[in-house]
């Protein structure tokens, strides 16, 4: 098992190193893979992207099918589903790294924005930690919040959905 100490530290190592984007380790049956984001990803983006782990699934055991290591499978809220009618015409703003999700500031600040709000590309919607840096996400669009689809203070993954917004 690997300690969050360890993976924490990996995660720092991968970040000051220019010539490492990928990092894959096995042991025990279980495997951690940590990967910077292209470049091509990063483009656009006005924050500082950090690296990230996306989850794992442990490796079967091969020797004793009785024992086997039991799958770790992560609780994670469901996100509110829009029409699919309606969800092709939408642009998705999405995470850029593993983080808390904040919708403001700081708890005595309102949101920066909330479903019906217009939008431009450099308006701020949120606010990613990670690694104890709190990131501004923008909209990268000109729109209207059509959905909120993270909750104040929710760990969010690499991708995921935060806000669909209807383009202008």
């Amino acid at each position: 098992m690997f300690k969050l100490s360890e993976i924490k530290e990996l995660i720092k190592l991968l970040d000051q190193t220019s010539s490492v984007h990928e990092l894959e380790i096995e042991s025990e049956g279980m495997k951690l893979a940590i990967r910077k984001p292209d470049r091509t990803e990063a483009e656009g983006m006005a924050i500082q992207a950090a690296p990230y782990a996306y989850p794992f699934t442990p490796a079967p055991q091969p020797h004793s099918p009785q024992h086997t290591a039991p799958a770790v499978a992560a609780e994670i809220p469901a996100a509110p589903q829009q029409p699919a009618s309606t969800e092709g015409a939408l642009h998705k703003i999405v995470s850029p790294m593993v983080g808390t999700f904040y919708t403001a500031a700081s708890p005595e600040t309102p949101s920066f924005v909330n479903v019906g709000d217009r939008v431009s590309e450099k308006s701020t919607v949120c606010i990613i930690e990670a690694m104890k840096l709190m990131n501004e996400l923008e909209a990268e669009v000109r729109g209207e919040i059509v959905s909120v689809l993270a909750e104040n203070g929710q760990l969010v993954e690499y991708g995921q959905p935060l806000f669909l917004v209807k383009p202008e």
